[in-house]
């Protein structure tokens, strides 16, 4: 097999194996966002906020932006999924991300927890950004594996019974959200 074949089959197959690599570049992608926005929030902006808020807090930011990425790079680059309703996928996304989202959140504080109370750990001179994002890490690459790629591939990017309730959901909600919205508008800019 030549490097064209190779690249077509990472590229465009439909195999476990390829969809595995390619989820494995989008996951990475966003990892290194979500590890970044993490840890900017978490050195930067919430360094006054107590340990529990300020780790909780930066590990919501990062799992935001990159959640928001992987669902962007998973729909066109991974799971070839443009002709699913996006709709249902938004929802389904948004179901998996949330769980992803707590189990990175209470998984990443209470293994820091444990991590900062190891003295040895303490006296080798690691800090505590240094304990959180080694963390971080572990708790990210645990959930990316063991929740993420399976909940996707087998729930999230093909049509599934759900499907159908959570186009309702959507539009039932667009439909509240829509007039109240351009009410507002026309409150704020009366001219349009």
């Amino acid at each position: 097999m030549n490097f064209s074949q190779l690249k077509d089959k990472f590229l465009h197959g439909g195999g476990l194996i390829s969809t595995f690599l390619r989820s494995s570049v989008s996951s990475q992608v966003a990892s290194w966002i979500d590890l970044g926005m993490s840890m900017l929030f978490y050195s930067f902006v919430f360094i006054a906020l107590d340990p529990f808020y300020r780790s909780n807090l930066s590990v919501a930011v990062g799992a935001i932006a990159g959640g928001v990425v992987n669902c962007c790079i998973n729909y066109r680059f991974t799971f070839h999924a443009a002709g699913q309703s996006v709709k249902a996928v938004g929802v389904k996304y948004f179901l998996v991300w949330t769980g992803s989202l707590l189990l990175n959140m209470y998984g990443t504080t209470g293994l820091a927890t444990l991590l900062s109370h190891w003295e040895w750990l303490v006296n080798l001179g690691f800090r505590p950004d240094g304990i959180f994002a080694a963390a971080r890490l572990a708790a990210s690459l645990a959930v990316s594996w063991g929740w993420n790629f399976v909940l996707q591939r087998n729930f999230v990017y093909r049509p599934t019974w759900f499907d159908r309730y959570a186009i309702r959901l959507v539009n039932l909600i667009l439909r509240i959200a829509t007039p109240r919205f351009r009410r507002k508008l026309e409150k704020t800019n009366p001219q349009n």
